[in-house]
């Protein structure tokens, strides 16, 4: 199966949904049958414990689907834990600085591009006998760092976060963003578009890629169009009340 990475490389377009309330590891598996091609599970805003992490990764590695975790703050005992269990990419949360995206890539990414501790019998290893150096250089190559981009300061500051080496994704919280620039869901507004527009052109100038969650398919689609590649399309929990809003039809009303 190829890695996310090659399939960016070959033009593809990706769409994965964030893991924010469930824990059951069979949902990476549930996932995977309805055809999203990655997940995050969201631990910044989520109450997960690490266990619960550990085991939705671990199902996830079984069937080969990727799975990232959104890290609560950039912290090395966070972007460690979470490589540690196999995690095929971490999501920094608003992230304003050049300094915080190389801490990430410090912390996430094996010498000669971090300092990423070396503790080979793990999960992250399938707990297999491996040569360190050529999987070190593997995993380097393999793991997905993404900056989110969610406020004016982020905007401003997108081309020199996306020029550090390591970083591969521009990813945008519009609900976020919107709010800190203070026209909170206007995600229309020639304001919001144009930083939009900044991210797409300071990872395309730099050789990366960039995407966006939404929550709805409405706003979402307009940025596929346009050519972003890594997008997140709604949430566990909001998937599960989408589908049981057909529970309208049964009560003889109009679907919500």
């Amino acid at each position: 199966m190829s890695s996310l990475k090659e399939r960016l490389r070959q033009g593809e377009q990706l769409l994965g949904t964030m893991v924010t309330t469930f824990a059951g590891p069979d949902l990476a598996k549930i996932l995977q049958g309805c055809g999203f091609d990655y997940f995050i599970v969201d631990c910044e805003h989520g109450s997960f414990t690490t266990r619960e992490v550990a085991d939705l990764i671990a199902v996830a590695r079984g069937i080969a689907m990727p799975a990232l975790v959104r890290i609560p703050e950039m912290r090395r005992e966070h972007a460690l834990k979470f490589m540690e269990m196999g995690a095929s990419g971490l999501l920094l949360p608003n992230t304003e600085s050049a300094e915080q995206a190389q801490l990430l890539v410090d912390c996430a990414k094996y010498a000669p591009l971090g300092h990423r501790g070396v503790s080979l019998s793990r999960p992250h290893t399938d707990f297999k006998k491996v040569n360190g150096l050529d999987y070190m250089l593997r995993a380097n190559e393999e793991t997905i760092l993404m900056c989110q981009i969610e406020s004016r300061r982020g905007v401003e500051h997108v081309e020199e976060i996306l020029a550090v080496e390591g970083i591969d994704i521009g990813f945008i919280g519009p609900n976020d963003m919107t709010q800190d620039y203070g026209i909170l869901n206007q995600f229309d507004h020639p304001a919001i578009v144009a930083a939009f527009e900044r991210v797409m052109a300071a990872a395309k100038a730099n050789g990366k890629w960039c995407g966006v969650h939404f929550g709805a398919a409405a706003p979402l689609k307009p940025w596929i169009g346009r050519g972003m590649q890594m997008n997140l399309w709604n949430s566990d929990s909001g998937l599960l009340a989408l589908g049981a809003a057909r529970l309208a039809q049964l009560r003889g009303k109009e679907q919500a």
